[in-house]
Formats: C-alpha cells, structure tokens, sequence
C-alpha cells in the first residue's frame, strides 16, 4: 500500500484496525562518509508527545529533550545499520532498505502492521509506505529522531578517531571544512567512494 496523501481518514482506519504499529525511518542517505541508520520503533497507542516531528526540523537540544520520552512512551525499539563499505557495494537505497529490513527484524515485538516513510522492504508484515511519512505519521517522526541522534552520535566518535574531516558538527555531510579535509588529508575509512567520483572527476577537469 502506498498512499501519496496520509490524510486524517487514513489513519483512522488504520489505528482501528492495528494494534502495534511500528514506524521506520532512515537518516543518512546524503552524506559522503559515515553509515546510514534506521530506527524501527513502536508506540503505545495513546502516546503524543509535544514537539514531535521530522527530525529535520529539530535541533539536537530538542531531540535530545524529546529521546526520553519517546523511549518512556514506546513498547519496543531497535536500529538497523549499513556502513559505507555496503553502500559502496550496493548502492545508498539497497543498503538503506537492509538497514531498515535488520531494524524490523530486531524489534523484540513484532508489529502487525509497518508505517515507512516512502519506502517498501522484503518483510513477512503489511506495510504502508508514506510519502513525506517522517513529517505526517507520529510513529515515523519519532524514528526518525532516535535514527538522527544514533547517527550523529556515531559520526561524533568518528571524529576523534580521524580528525580534520569536521564530522562533529557536519556529520559527514558535504560542508566546505569537510571538503578541505578531504583535500589536505584524502579520504579516510568511512568515506564512500561512490558519493566522491563526481568530486574528483571534477577536480581533475581543473588540473
């Protein structure tokens, strides 16, 4: 089921029907170094936090204010992880969707039914893939902010570990300190190689 307008009379019925729904989102498709992170998590049904929305929106502050709560109010979380070894291998959007496949699949409930954002996955669960999901479903919404804090926290360890890259405060996105560390340093181990070949095809254009 895919459904381009997640309205009002849609959920409804869909909260009828099912009693443990689980959301899943996905942070980390865009950056050059670093893994991609699911979060599949399910929520009491009567559960609303204020403040709950598409981690895009957020600010760490507020994540990190509303992590508590979402973990207080749900029944099962787990995460999912495809390093940029496999994103190399397969491409971002296979090994997002094995992260997202390893994420359902370690949750200690299994859900009826999965509410993803945009995305359908090889499980044995319906599933109801959400356009903009992570901005329009409340269970989405609060993966996608347990995935954002798990993958900024990876990527700040990852910064004492090769400095110079910036990956404490761009997480590996491609920001202009990123790119200079690249070019003074080269690549380091979590780099994806298949997200820089326009980078150097471009340089090498200039020499």
């Amino acid at each position: 089921m895919k459904y381009s307008e997640y309205n009002e009379e849609i959920k409804k019925e869909i909260y009828q029907k099912y009693d443990l729904l689980a959301g899943i989102d996905e942070v980390g498709r865009g950056p050059l170094a670093g893994p991609v992170v699911t979060c599949a998590i399910i929520m009491k049904k009567d559960s609303h936090i204020d403040g709950v929305t598409d981690s895009k929106k957020l600010k760490r502050s507020k994540m990190l204010e509303l992590k508590e709560k979402i973990i207080e109010d749900s029944l099962a979380i787990s995460y999912g992880f495809s390093n940029n070894l496999l994103i190399d291998k397969i491409n971002i959007r296979q090994a997002t969707l094995r992260a997202m496949e390893m994420a359902v699949n370690n949750l200690s409930i299994k859900p009826e039914i999965l509410l993803i954002d945009a995305e359908k996955i090889n499980v044995d669960i319906p599933q109801l893939n959400i356009v903009k999901g992570d901005l329009n479903e409340y269970a989405i919404s609060c993966a996608s902010i347990l995935a954002k804090i798990r993958r900024d926290d990876i990527m700040i360890k990852f910064a004492k570990i090769y400095p110079g890259y910036s990956f404490e405060t761009n997480v590996g996105y491609g920001t202009k300190k990123h790119y200079q560390g690249i070019d003074q340093l080269g690549l380091c181990p979590i780099h994806r190689k298949s997200f820089l070949k326009k980078y150097y095809a471009k340089q090498e254009s200039f020499l």
